[in-house]
């Protein structure tokens, strides 16, 4: 019996499911960058550059020092809530339930309407503890694309889009690729705006419709 069967008195998956997700949203709500910058400036970070809470925008206002604070405990708050999940349960189940309540409560945060980060650091957190092997894995994917583009935001998708992937070429299971694909859909969305963006600055890139007129 897990310590949360025994502190609740109800056995089964729906007691553990419930508090997991409950407190890893919880956890994930608590946006350090947003409140990092309301409390030394006063302004809200929901109104200044793309609106993020994420370490990113924060950077905006509060330079490297800002973003390393609100990068370090996006990746903490990932890590914490996957961590107690198996710690407390000792169920790998409530782990993938944890990462991805913790992940939903950071880019839907319900005290500031539902406006939170992008995901990438919170999700990295998680994946520390749940597929530590697919860190890695998402490094390499990230460098071929960067190397090529010199862009950070894009590659970064390409790697996340291809990290299922990844994953079920280690053989993780259907089970983990699913939750692993679920994460990388979150985070994608959450950056829909970056791609279109990211696409059109690529625009030059590419040759003209119609060749211009020599004659």
């Amino acid at each position: 019996m897990s310590w949360l069967e025994s502190s609740l008195g109800v056995p089964g998956l729906w007691a553990q499911g419930f508090c997991v997700v409950a407190g890893a949203y919880a956890l994930g709500c608590v946006a350090g960058g947003y409140y990092l910058v309301r409390w030394t400036t006063g302004l809200d970070m929901r109104r200044i550059g793309s609106g993020s809470v994420g370490a990113r925008n924060v950077s905006t206002v509060l330079g490297a020092k800002g973003f390393l604070a609100t990068l370090a405990w996006d990746v903490a708050k990932g890590t914490l809530a996957v961590w107690a999940a198996g710690r407390l349960t000792g169920d790998p189940r409530m782990e993938a339930i944890a990462w991805v309540a913790v992940l939903l409560g950071h880019l839907w945060p319900v005290q500031l309407g539902f406006r939170g980060g992008k995901g990438v650091a919170t999700s990295l957190g998680g994946l520390l503890v749940y597929e530590p092997q697919l860190l890695l894995a998402l490094g390499l994917l990230f460098l071929p694309p960067w190397a090529l583009l010199r862009r950070t935001i894009l590659p970064g998708m390409i790697a996340y889009a291809l990290l299922p992937a990844a994953s079920w070429f280690l053989d993780h299971g259907p089970v983990r690729v699913a939750v692993v694909a679920l994460v990388s859909a979150l985070v994608l969305f959450a950056h829909r705006r970056n791609l279109v963006e990211e696409w059109a600055a690529l625009g030059w890139r590419t040759r003209p419709a119609v060749e211009p007129d020599k004659s």
